[in-house]
């Protein structure tokens, strides 16, 4: 049953799921395949590099999915924290803290491996991980350290987990958690609105910002 009370994650995960359930309908037999995912809204970095208008990828592949197994966990995943975290960070903080950790997670795959075609939501739900994570150190709320205590255990196992296994994306993982830790300081829960100084949210905002810059700029000019 799906919680209203919720509408961005709900949102998110309608989404997730049309963009699937296309694949699935439009090239059945072929669901898995690079181009297909590519076509869909895939990262690939050589295809970005050779034509900048294709930037919008840094978003769509927060949306693909490659194979059964892969959507069903990163659906499930996002329930999860969704439900948990977009009542403690409002609709619209949630969805930018979710919408700019994927981007950066994409951006570090674009950087870091451009032969390769990736998607998935996993980069933005690394940088929820992340989020709370940094929650734990900085909150005065002793909630907040608790729940931050788990998701700093998740987001390690996940990290180790993704050593042993070649298909996940390293650099989108790293990438989206540091999104995410960036992201928290400039936007932080409804809960602890000034839980960072003025100075720390300016330089995380413009830290956010000049890794986004820096990476595209040598990305193109190298």
């Amino acid at each position: 049953m799906f919680d209203r009370r919720y509408p961005v994650t709900n949102g998110l995960l309608a989404v997730t799921t049309a963009v699937f359930l296309l694949i699935q309908i439009l090239r059945f037999g072929q669901t898995t395949a690079a181009y297909t995912i590519f076509e869909f809204g895939g990262m690939y970095g050589e295809a970005v590099r050779q034509d900048p208008s294709q930037l919008w990828r840094l978003i769509s592949p927060i949306f693909v999915h490659i194979g059964w197994e892969h959507f069903l966990f990163n659906s499930i995943t996002l329930i999860g924290l969704g439900y948990q975290l977009e009542g403690l960070f409002g609709p619209r903080r949630f969805f930018l803290l979710y919408m700019l950790s994927g981007m950066m997670g994409n951006l570090f795959v674009l950087f870091f491996t451009p032969g390769v075609v990736g998607a998935g939501a996993s980069t933005s739900l690394f940088g929820l991980f992340a989020a709370m994570a940094l929650l734990r150190k900085f909150s005065r709320s002793r909630y907040l350290q608790v729940l931050g205590q788990r998701y700093m255990m998740l987001l390690g196992m996940n990290l180790v987990l993704g050593l042993f296994t070649p298909s996940i994306s390293m650099a989108g993982h790293i990438g989206g958690a540091v999104g995410g830790a960036l992201v928290v300081i400039f936007l932080p829960p409804l809960v602890e609105k000034n839980l960072f100084s003025g100075k720390q949210i300016f330089y995380s905002f413009i830290g956010y910002l000049a890794v986004f810059v820096l990476m595209l700029g040598i990305f193109y000019l190298v």
